[in-house]
C-alpha cells in the first residue's frame, strides 16, 4: 500500500492489482526488456505489490549497459587522439573501460564533449573543419533513427570530418538469445514500447510462437506496466502465447515507416557483441556500404582492439536475468555509483543503479507483504 498513492490513478492501480491477484494461480516469471521499465518497477515497488507467484526478471534493456567493454576501449583510444573532438551523451562518460573512462580522458587533456543530439556533433564538425569529430552512437532501435539521419546529413552536405563510432543493438535477437539459453526461466515478456514505436511489432509474433511465450508491448509509467503484467498473466493462465499492444497511444503495428526507411538506408544488420553476454547473431547495426566512410572504427583503425570483461563484475548475469543486482557480492560495497565495476551501476537505466538508488541494499530480496492491496 505504501507505493499506491504515488501512482497517477491510485484507484485504477488497485483495480489492476486486484485483477492480477484474482487471475494468478501458479508461479510465473516475466521479463521486462527495457531499463526504463526496470527503474519504474523498482522506484514504485511494483514487484513488491504483485502476487508472490509473479517474479519480474530484469532484462538487457539498458543501452549503456550492453555496450561492450571493447567498444568503450575503442572510444577511449579515439578520444585520446589530439586531432579528435569526441562527442557523446553524458551517460557514457562514466562507463568504465579498461582502467579508465571518458571523464578521465577529458581530465588528461582529451577534447571530450557532452552533446544532447547527434546533430549537435555534426554542428561541431562544421565549426571545426580542421578537427576530426566523432559521435558515439549507441543504443537500441529508439536512438538509431536520429543517428542514421545525422550520418545521412553528413553525406548529403559533404561534411568529411565527421564520423560515428557505432554500437547499435536490436531487441528481437536478444529475446531470441535469452529464450535459447539453457538457464532461461522467462515465461513471458513485457516488450519496450519506445522500441516498438519505431519498429512496430512485425518481428514479435514469430518469436512468441516459436518459444510459446506471450509478448505484451507496454509503456513505462506504473499503470502501463501493471496493464502489461495483467495481460501477460492472463495469457499465461489461459495457455496462450500471442502478441498484444498495451501501448496503443504510442505504438502502431507498422511502427514509424519513415524512421524504418532511414534505418534501412544508412545501416545494415550485423552480429553484435553485448557487454557481459557475448556475440548475438544479427543483433546489431553497422553503417552500410553507402555510408562506410563515416565509420569511426575504420577511420581510426581501432577494429583490432579486443578486451575481456572483468571477472568480478557480474553484470552479464544481471543483464540476462540470471541474477538480481542485490544478489551480487560486490553490490553496494565494492561496486557503487561512485566506484562502479560495470555499466549497470553507472547508467540511469541500469538495474544495479536502480536497486542502489531506491535502497534495495539487502543481500537477499525483501519479503513480500501478505496482502499488498488489501
Amino acid at each position: 500500500m505504501k507505493y499506491i498513492d504515488e501512482f497517477q490513478d491510485p484507484e485504477l492501480a488497485r483495480r489492476l492489482l486486484d485483477e492480477i491477484h484474482a487471475t494468478v494461480t501458479r508461479p510465473w516469471a516475466l521479463m521486462e526488456v527495457c531499463g526504463g521499465q526496470t527503474h519504474s518497477i523498482i522506484r514504485h515497488g511494483i514487484d513488491q505489490l504483485l502476487p508472490e507467484q509473479i517474479e519480474l526478471i530484469h532484462g538487457p534493456g539498458c543501452p549503456v549497459c550492453v555496450t561492450p567493454l571493447e567498444v568503450i576501449d575503442k572510444a577511449l583510444e579515439i578520444a585520446s587522439r589530439p586531432e579528435v573532438i569526441f562527442c557523446s551523451f553524458g551517460d557514457m562518460l562514466r562507463v568504465p573501460g579498461t582502467g579508465r573512462d571518458l571523464f578521465q580522458v577529458r581530465g588528461e587533456g582529451g577534447d571530450v564533449r557532452v552533446v544532447y543530439s547527434p546533430l549537435d556533433a555534426l554542428r561541431v564538425a562544421r565549426e571545426n573543419p580542421d578537427r576530426q569529430v566523432v559521435f558515439f552512437g549507441i543504443g537500441f532501435e529508439t536512438t538509431a533513427p536520429p543517428n542514421a539521419m545525422t550520418v545521412h546529413q553528413a553525406r548529403r552536405h559533404g561534411i568529411r570530418n565527421f564520423s560515428m563510432l557505432v554500437s547499435h543493438v536490436r531487441v528481437p535477437p536478444a529475446i531470441e538469445a535469452i529464450m535459447r539459453s539453457p538457464d532461461c526461466r522467462v515465461q513471458g515478456f513485457l516488450a519496450a514500447g519506445h522500441v516498438c514505436t519505431v519498429m512496430g511489432v512485425d518481428e514479435y509474433p514469430a518469436l512468441a510462437g516459436r518459444h510459446r511465450v506471450p509478448i505484451v508491448v507496454t509503456g513505462f509509467e506504473p499503470l502501463d506496466i501493471l496493464e502489461g503484467v495483467r495481460r501477460t498473466v492472463a495469457q499465461l493462465e489461459r495457455g496462450e502465447y500471442g502478441v498484444e499492444n498495451a501501448y496503443p497511444r504510442a505504438v502502431r503495428a507498422e511502427g514509424n515507416l519513415a524512421a524504418r526507411a532511414m534505418l534501412e538506408d544508412v545501416f545494415e544488420v550485423t552480429d553484435r557483441a553485448w557487454r557481459g553476454i557475448g556475440v548475438i547473431p544479427d543483433s546489431g547495426w553497422r553503417l552500410s556500404a553507402k555510408y562506410r566512410e563515416y565509420d569511426a572504427e575504420a577511420r581510426f583503425s581501432v577494429g583490432d582492439i579486443r578486451t575481456s570483461e572483468p571477472a568480478e563484475c557480474r553484470s552479464g548475469e544481471v543483464l540476462q536475468g540470471l541474477l538480481k543486482p542485490n544478489e551480487c557480492e560486490a553490490f553496494g560495497t565494492r561496486c557503487t555509483p561512485r566506484t562502479p565495476l560495470g555499466a549497470t551501476m553507472v547508467s540511469s537505466e541500469g538495474a544495479c543503479a536502480a536497486y542502489y538508488l531506491y535502497r534495495r541494499l539487502e543481500t537477499t530480496p525483501a519479503p513480500r507483504e501478505a496482502s499488498p492491496v488489501a
